[in-house]
């Protein structure tokens, strides 16, 4: 199980850049098709870029349309949680990182084989290491 993180609003906002906490930690949105992993084809790890945990390989990254980059699974489940969003007047699932609870994206039942998922994420929640 991951270690969980904890901090204060003002640590994160010491670490995070505005945009980054705004989406991260304040549940916003980038715009589509603007972000820097949405047409990102490197090989590597997509970790949090709050904490640091990894999340998605790009083994799982796929061309969803979406504008944002897309993933058919995490590492492991028990890297991300999903939580019920009604916000915008509809229901999605929100995804979070487990170890630190920021906002990551949300997961939706269009994806691919062979899950079926579409992990919808913000580029600016993730970090990109490489292989």
């Amino acid at each position: 199980m991951p270690d969980k993180v904890n901090k204060s609003n003002e640590e994160w906002q010491k670490e995070l850049t505005p945009e980054q906490y705004h989406v991260l930690r304040e549940k916003g949105t980038e715009r589509a098709f603007t972000g820097e992993y949405y047409n990102h084809k490197g090989e590597g790890i997509y970790k949090c870029a709050a904490c640091g945990q990894e999340l998605f390989s790009s083994d799982t990254k796929y061309e969803s349309g979406s504008g944002w980059p897309s993933f058919y699974a995490p590492i492991g489940e028990d890297r991300v949680e999903k939580e019920r969003d009604t916000s915008l007047g509809m229901i999605r699932t929100e995804v979070l990182c487990s170890s630190c609870h920021s906002h990551l994206g949300h997961v939706f039942d269009d994806g691919p084989a062979p899950t079926g998922e579409r992990f919808c994420m913000n580029s600016i929640s993730l970090k990109f290491e490489e292989k």
